[in-house]
């Protein structure tokens, strides 16, 4: 039975991209997916086991927890790539805003991070080494006007983090990774880059490759736990 490496959020975007780069590069990859209208065919080429389920439930999460463990007897790693982009907009009803964010970025890490603890150990047993790599934001140290309960709930992971490193010590390193932007969206529009441009020091959206580094080195890695790698372009040294 393979250990493979469980990305959050996998049929999209980074998660996609980071998906098909490991599995390309020989690891056996699992992925979620919330939606089931996402194109998966390439993923399913790649040997990619897609599971379909909807992690803000704490039900479902708790079902796929269960799945997990019936149909793989150890991990690899753990991506914690899955995200909601809810902003605090005029008509939003802030309470399903912060629960929403919430739950996507802190209770599913929370829950998956425990009920998978042993299989998780069972990878490092096999391995020498299991990971867990939650992807969190810039913002986390900085906040945000237009997205503060999506700031809170990522510095809430990024505390998560630190927890886990402590925790699951020696065996299980726990990491964080921090971008502030790495992929345009195909509707973002000149004016919408150059405003972003102005506030990094490097050219931003440098794509997935940026972030797929950061993950391999992390896997690498057997000496780095409860750190973050600031993928931000210089952005925190810019003013305003």
């Amino acid at each position: 039975m393979s250990a493979p490496i469980l990305i959050t959020g996998g049929a999209r975007r980074f998660g996609r991209a980071l998906a098909l780069d490991l599995a390309g590069a020989g690891y056996d990859v699992a992925i979620t997916y919330r939606q089931s209208n996402h194109d998966l065919d390439a993923l399913v080429a790649a040997g990619v086991d897609c599971i379909q389920t909807d992690l803000g439930s704490p039900h479902d999460c708790q079902q796929f927890i269960s799945l997990m463990e019936k149909r793989y007897r150890a991990l690899r790693a753990i991506v914690h790539n899955a995200s909601e982009w809810l902003p605090e907009s005029e008509n939003a009803d802030l309470a399903t805003v912060m629960q929403r964010n919430m739950a996507i970025h802190v209770q599913a890490p929370y829950l998956i991070n425990s009920g998978l603890e042993s299989l998780l150990m069972a990878g490092a047993e096999k391995y020498g080494m299991a990971d867990i790599i939650h992807l969190t934001d810039y913002v986390a140290a900085r906040g945000s006007q237009k997205h503060i309960a999506y700031a809170a709930s990522k510095a809430a992971l990024h505390n998560l983090t630190l927890s886990f490193a402590s925790k699951l010590a020696p065996h299980i390193k726990v990491n964080s990774i921090a971008p502030a932007l790495l992929m345009f969206r195909d509707e973002d529009d000149a004016a919408y880059k150059e405003k972003v441009a102005r506030k990094s020091l490097l050219p931003p959206g440098p794509g997935a490759d940026e972030g797929i580094r950061a993950v391999t080195m992390l896997l690498d890695s057997h000496y780095m736990t409860g750190q973050t790698i600031a993928l931000d372009g210089g952005r925190h040294l810019k003013a305003g």
